[in-house]
């Protein structure tokens, strides 16, 4: 693996680093309200006008092919942006490569018909709408998917779908659903029991009860949804019927090593503002950086974040190389181990900074909770290590 970065890559990212000084950080302070709702806008009116300088530079959806209207920068290239992208939670959505929609154009481009590309895709990549991710069931397990409920009945040539979902993240605003549901009851391996299907949200029988309150974030849009009688043209099967599980591992692959990307920047900003506050800050006689224990936090946090970012780097140079599905050990190892350096970090940060780093004029307690979270979505870590362990010692049980 070279680890040589072209100087175009080395230039777009001094370029994006000035970017998000000039456009991106002033959106992040002002405190710009994300409210959303069905029908409305898909950004507010200050994001856009970030957005519209993002597309007249370049820096527009780096993760999708040209073709499909992004900026084609292979997977390992895309580390180093992303990295940057993931300082702010406010920069996905300004670069165009915000989830859940970045993975929904993922696989509208792979699986999407010629019609759905057109009504779907190209607003979608073009920020003129948002898209939402509907899978995860409250009375399941969201660590086995082959449980879920929800079904899709054929109906002539439409679905009739009927279940229960949450964490439908994005659902407000959103201008359509990807729902997976049971298809094909009787097909004899679970895994062939469930399409993708294509829902607008403005569908009879598309009902957002509420949206899910997480860790004291009201405004977070992880929407419960009824689906009561919801009905869609069969033309809206993302696919063919039945690799509902087959385009998830397609979407969800790529979309953890994404995460693990922005977690490299999470953890690399609240690395430099606690570096910053321990050289800054007087204690007992002397600045915080000439304490041994912070000082030894600091070597442990560069440690930990430069081996998240090796790990990452080759995660992704094995998805440019061959493939994602043969990359699905490497991802899942960054997929919890990257999650555990960004909380590991974080908490640092906020002690280094005392009851200063629990307040909203810090990012420190907002990181916080995507450190938390990461834990859980995408997979959650024990399922991971199962995952990873499973395949080292099948392995070794092969001889």
């Amino acid at each position: 693996m070279d680890f040589s970065v072209p100087d175009e890559i080395v230039g777009l990212c001094d370029s994006v680093h000035a970017f998000m000084e000039e456009h991106v950080y002033p959106l992040e302070r002002s405190g710009e309200t994300w409210v959303m709702e069905v029908g409305g806008p898909a950004y507010p009116p200050a994001v856009v006008a970030v957005q519209e300088k993002a597309k007249a530079a370049g820096y527009w959806a780096f993760h999708l092919p040209r073709e499909a209207g992004g900026a084609d920068l292979p997977f390992r290239h895309y580390v180093l942006v992303n990295e940057i992208l993931g300082r702010s939670l406010v920069a996905p959505a300004c670069f165009g490569s915000q989830a859940p929609d970045s993975g929904n154009a993922e696989i509208l481009w792979r699986y999407g018909s010629e019609e759905q590309k057109d009504r779907w895709l190209a607003p979608l990549v073009a920020g003129r709408i948002r898209s939402c991710f509907s899978m995860t069931e409250p009375e399941v397990a969201g660590s086995d998917p082959k449980l879920l409920r929800t079904t899709a009945r054929r109906d002539g040539d439409e679905y009739v779908i009927d279940g229960h979902k949450w964490f439908t993240s994005g659902a407000h605003g959103a201008s359509f659903a990807i729902v997976m549901a049971q298809t094909n009851p009787e097909a004899e391996s679970p895994y062939a029991r469930f399409s993708q299907i294509i829902v607008p949200t403005d569908t009879p029988g598309f009902n957002i009860s509420r949206g899910i309150p997480v860790m004291g974030d009201r405004d977070n849009h992880h929407a419960e949804i009824w689906y009561e009688n919801c009905r869609v043209p069969v033309s809206n099967c993302l696919g063919p019927e039945g690799s509902g599980f087959l385009i998830a591992q397609e979407r969800l692959g790529p979309g953890r090593i994404h995460h693990c990307m922005r977690w490299l920047g999470m953890a690399q900003r609240a690395f430099e503002l606690m570096c910053r506050y321990a050289t800054q800050r007087e204690t007992f006689g002397s600045v915080l950086a000439r304490k041994a224990n912070i000082q030894d936090w600091i070597a442990d946090a560069r440690a930990d974040i430069h081996a998240a970012r090796l790990m990452t780097l080759h995660a992704a140079w094995k998805i440019d190389t061959v493939g994602a599905a043969a990359a699905r050990e490497e991802i899942s190892l960054v997929k919890f181990f990257g999650a555990r350096v960004l909380h590991d970090v974080v908490d640092k940060a906020i002690q280094v900074h005392g009851a200063a780093g629990l307040t909203e004029d810090h990012p420190l307690s907002a990181f916080y909770r995507q450190a938390r979270l990461g834990r859980i979505y995408d997979g959650p870590d024990e399922v991971h290590k199962m995952v990873v362990s499973r395949r080292i010692l099948s392995r070794y049980a092969e001889g």
